[in-house]
């Protein structure tokens, strides 16, 4: 299967690691993984800040891009939600009425040539994206609906507690995926998280423009994460990540987070 890893911002600018970490688990499990060098921001932040002629410059790059994969895997819940929710949304807004936009790919559609959908043309929009937003996944969603897998060979003996962010649970659906995957690593003791389905605050530009209740929310995620005990906070976004650990370390709790894909990837001292 040719899979394209797509990085995302925050991941490509500041935690190249998890990137590494998707690399190496999809290559282990049998998976030809490329990672395409023109790829770029996918336009969450354009999209959900009233941008969306910017936004949209930014999908039609991304369709050309990442057209003809078998899938596109994406480290980032807030991300891989961006495109398969915001995507339509495009496309349906640029149709005509006479022609409503599919949601998913009913029939083969044939992938774009490279730079055919440069141009602003809606249809050529709506047929790139009908054919590319049902392949786009996140992590725990390819692992375990495409490749049918549990247990991905990890060994990671630590006491691990898991957030579920907003974008993969809300959007996405990604349901209870993580947490089977988490369940099948070898040493690792998964605890709950009390009140896990709440937001941590973060939010994106939310935590901009509301500094002080994102701040409370945090203050009350980071009190619940330390009540667990856990050594390491889970989660499939790094920005949520950034968000919570900032707090926990701020707080001195020596909770450290780790991305989904790490922890998946590793096999620390595996025999």
């Amino acid at each position: 299967m040719r899979v394209a890893l797509f990085i995302t911002c925050v991941n490509d600018t500041l935690f190249p690691g998890t990137g590494r970490a998707v690399v190496t688990l999809l290559r282990r499990l049998g998976c030809d993984v490329e990672f395409p060098r023109a790829q770029t921001c996918c336009g969450q932040m354009h999209l959900n800040t009233g941008y969306p002629r910017e936004g949209r410059r930014l999908a039609r790059h991304f369709l050309d891009v990442f057209a003809g994969y078998d899938a596109v895997v994406a480290p980032s819940g807030s991300c891989a939600a961006t495109v398969r929710e915001q995507y339509p949304r495009l496309a349906r807004a640029a149709a005509p009425s006479s022609a409503p936009v599919r949601a998913s790919a009913a029939a083969p559609v044939r992938p774009p040539a490279p730079g055919a959908i440069a141009d602003d043309g809606s249809a050529a929009f709506a047929d790139a994206v009908a054919e590319l937003v049902p392949k786009v996944r996140d992590l725990s969603e390819f692992l375990v609906d495409v490749l049918g897998v549990t247990d991905v060979g990890a060994y990671f003996p630590h006491r691990v507690t898991y957030h579920p962010t907003c974008h993969s649970l809300r959007g996405l659906r990604v349901g209870d995926r993580p947490i089977r995957l988490l369940e099948r690593v070898r040493g690792l003791e998964l605890v709950p998280l009390p009140a896990a389905e709440e937001c941590c605050g973060f939010g994106g530009t939310f935590a901009v423009k509301n500094p002080a209740i994102s701040a409370a929310m945090c203050a009350d995620k980071a009190r619940n994460v330390t009540a667990t005990g856990a050594e390491v906070l889970c989660a499939a976004d790094n920005s949520c990540l950034t968000h919570i650990g900032g707090t926990l370390s701020r707080q001195r709790t020596g909770v450290r987070t780790m991305h989904l894909a790490e922890i998946l990837a590793a096999t620390e001292g595996a025999r």
